[in-house]
């Protein structure tokens, strides 16, 4: 299984820091955050990665991951030139990932307790399809929500004004490699970009999308609330 970590975007919520570092290298704890989505593909006994960001950015990440060898990994970099949302960015990706090869992608800025070791051996036997992972939260307009019918995901609404569940779908996706074939066939939102609730939800449509419930705590660190909120959690509690 091969694992992808997209750590583009512009932080636009984490501003002012962010208008002179990526938002994925802050300081979360004793590191910087990229480092605790690499441990938990290394945790998950994913060694082969590629991490996609901006090209400003690109050379920073280089001098703090290098090769990827203080985590028993081999990293490899794709640069996103602009912005065009994360679907997008996944499927820069593709070269990376050889015909019946499964991925898991990792949005570099969540953040959460739970090892995937298990999931992805589960879905590493599976014939195909996608999964994600799903989070209760007390505010799911906030995010991507799904829609359960008879423990079955039917379709993902994002930011519902009435969320349909009080699920999240977090950042954490496990996708056989016709993904790229979806990422091909989806035309832009209003905002421009390639979305990935949009591939989530071809792959509902199509009765191939199942689902893992995170148990412990999760964030995405997209604000200066949660951003702090995880450095409490993990500081103490980092290894190297």
């Amino acid at each position: 299984m091969k694992g992808i970590i997209l750590a583009g975007g512009t932080g636009t919520r984490l501003r002012p820091m962010t208008n002179i570092i990526n938002k994925h290298l802050l300081p979360v704890g004793k590191y910087p955050m990229i480092h605790y989505a690499i441990r938990k593909m290394a945790e998950a006994g994913i060694t082969q990665l590629m991490l996609v960001t901006g090209k400003q950015s690109a050379g920073l990440y280089t001098e703090y991951i290098g090769s990827g060898k203080p985590w028993g990994v081999q990293v490899t970099y794709g640069i996103q030139d602009e912005a065009g949302g994360i679907a997008h960015a996944l499927g820069i990706a593709e070269s990376f990932v050889r015909p019946g090869e499964k991925l898991m992608v990792l949005l570099g800025d969540n953040l959460f307790e739970d090892s995937l070791k298990q999931a992805a051996n589960e879905f590493q036997r599976q014939k195909g399809g996608a999964r994600v992972f799903l989070k209760k939260v007390s505010d799911p307009e906030r995010y991507g929500v799904p829609e359960l019918v008879d423990g079955r995901i039917v379709r993902i609404v994002e930011k519902p004004e009435h969320p349909p569940s009080h699920y999240a779908v977090t950042g954490i996706y496990l996708y056989d490699s016709n993904v790229f074939n979806v990422i091909r066939s989806l035309k832009p939102s209003t905002r421009g970009e390639l979305e990935i609730t949009d591939v989530n939800n071809a792959y509902a449509a199509a009765g191939e999308l199942s689902y893992s419930m995170l148990s412990g705590w999760w964030t995405d660190a997209g604000t200066h609330r949660s951003l702090m909120e995880a450095g409490i959690r993990l500081m103490g509690r980092e290894q190297p």
